[in-house]
């Protein structure tokens, strides 16, 4: 697929996880199989698809406002914790105008 067809949320998406989605779809979307292939155990596996599926709905969300998804990003990847995020991120609507979370 060349580069500009290329979704914005997949973009964005680090090499290690474009990887774990193949493996998945080779997977036929099984993560026992998934959690076979990586080694580790089926709820490690079920963590890493919720993770990566909040990666690409931070994606998405980069176009409405990118101050916010980049405070969901950072808590997505656990450099901030998820109450600070939601404090930044209501204080900043404030400044907005819009409604809190």
């Amino acid at each position: 697929m060349a580069l500009e067809l290329l979704p914005d949320w997949m973009a964005s998406l680090e090499e290690e996880d474009v990887a774990f989605i193949k493996k998945f779809i080779l997977a036929s979307g099984s993560l026992k199989e998934v959690a076979g292939q990586y080694g580790v155990t089926y709820p490690t596996v079920r963590l890493r698809l919720d993770r990566l599926i909040q990666k690409i709905k931070i994606g998405e969300d980069t176009a409405a406002d990118p101050y916010i998804a980049t405070i969901k990003r950072l808590a997505v990847n656990e450099k901030l914790d998820f109450d600070t995020a939601k404090l930044l991120i209501a204080e900043y609507k404030k400044t907005k105008g819009a409604p809190p979370l």
